[in-house]
């Protein structure tokens, strides 16, 4: 289990949309420019993007099973209180005083109208007007990429092509089998004076 947050990982994290691109390039520099050997420079970089990586995913399944058990618990508080309420008209109970709370009490039960809409005779109710239609814009764009297609669309429909730019980006290659014994690197630049 890692222990260590390492500085270029601290600085990462920072790293937002309001500024500490700077910062961060400076403290790169001083990693690409330290007198420590090439694979311990890239080991250092990769595995703190890496670590970041991992707290992504960590924090992605953590948010699903919070998700989950959110709705567990969301549903069996509401068959809790209907559980309680029955109990409590079963006993002749309508409401309970407490010191911590004002009371309990029984709401009455309801009932809620859903409606669910069949239609009978679609082409009776689109001659009365009640109709919408939209181009399917997905199946149009996969029509442009055949060419007997794209000939009879081409009058009816403009494709504008922008280009962005994207910029580039560090790619970690991991390992496809890690070393049995791997050293955990350390800090490569010693903690700035404040």
């Amino acid at each position: 289990m890692k222990t260590t947050n390492y500085r270029l990982e601290s600085e990462l994290e920072r790293l937002g949309p309001l500024g500490q691109e700077q910062w961060f390039k400076g403290y790169l520099k001083e990693v690409l420019e330290s007198d420590r050997p090439y694979y311990a420079k890239a080991d250092y970089i990769a595995l703190s993007f890496m670590e970041l990586e991992n707290k992504i995913d960590y924090l992605t399944q953590e948010i699903q099973t919070l998700t989950t058990l959110k709705r567990r618990l969301q549903e069996a508080k509401s068959k809790g209180l209907e559980i309680a309420a029955a109990l409590m008209r079963e006993y002749g109970i309508e409401k309970l005083e407490g010191v911590a709370v004002s009371s309990l009490t029984i709401t009455p039960p309801k009932e809620k109208l859903k409606e669910k809409l069949h239609i009978k005779a679609p082409d009776k109710v689109m001659e009365l007007g009640y109709v919408t239609f939209s181009v399917d814009e997905k199946a149009v764009q996969q029509a442009l990429s055949h060419p007997e297609l794209a000939t009879e669309l081409l009058p009816y429909v403009e494709v504008e092509r922008t280009v962005e730019e994207v910029p580039a980006k560090v790619r970690i290659n991991k390992k496809r089998t890690l070393p049995t014994s791997i050293e955990e690197p350390t800090e490569l630049l010693p903690p700035r004076a404040a």
